[in-house]
């Protein structure tokens, strides 16, 4: 089976469009540095190439789909978010936004909006994210966005700031369609 295509999203502010190696440059200095990959699973990136190998592989295989965030056609990445698909109707999701325009209210338009689409376009039946406890940030994104954390799991990960628990944030199908219909 094919991986679905990566559709451009159009939100008030920005523009997601699929991702690609020419975005590396403009999302390194956050994929390296330390503060903000603090939370990740894996240390910062050394380089622009190892990030681009890694965003987008030369194999052409990767896992999910990935959308760069930019602020209207032909802007530089401020963000990239990704959509991996677990099956059954259920796509694990992830984000990053670069330092400088976080807490922005960036990942939460541009979450939104791929949300939208994906329960209502591609009718996924549950999202959910993986982050850090101590991810603060992340974490109130998530909950703002209606996602409920749905359990702890301890020293989930081993990374390079040593064994980490992991919170894992759902929303399923109908609690977005009721929040949708209570927000109208």
């Amino acid at each position: 089976m094919s991986k679905p295509s990566t559709p451009t999203i159009i939100t008030p502010r920005f523009v997601l469009r699929e991702l690609t190696r020419t975005d590396a440059p403009a999302l390194f200095p956050s994929f390296a540095d330390p503060v903000l990959m603090r939370w990740w699973s894996r240390g910062p990136f050394s380089s622009v190439q190892e990030l681009a190998e890694w965003l987008v592989p030369s194999s052409g295989w990767e896992e999910g789909r990935s959308w760069a965030v930019t602020e209207g056609e032909g802007g530089p990445a401020i963000g990239r978010l990704a959509a991996l698909d677990r099956g059954d109707g259920i796509t694990e999701l992830a984000h990053l936004v670069v330092s400088e325009r976080q807490g922005q209210g960036v990942a939460r338009e541009a979450l939104r909006a791929l949300m939208d689409h994906l329960f209502g376009i591609e009718q996924r039946r549950r999202l959910y994210a993986d982050t850090d406890p101590d991810n603060l940030a992340s974490n109130r994104v998530l909950e703002s966005l209606g996602f409920v954390c749905e359990g702890r799991l301890r020293e989930q990960w081993t990374t390079h700031i040593g064994r980490r628990d992991s919170l894992i944030w759902g929303q399923l199908d109908h609690e977005w369609r009721a929040r949708r219909e209570a927000s109208n």
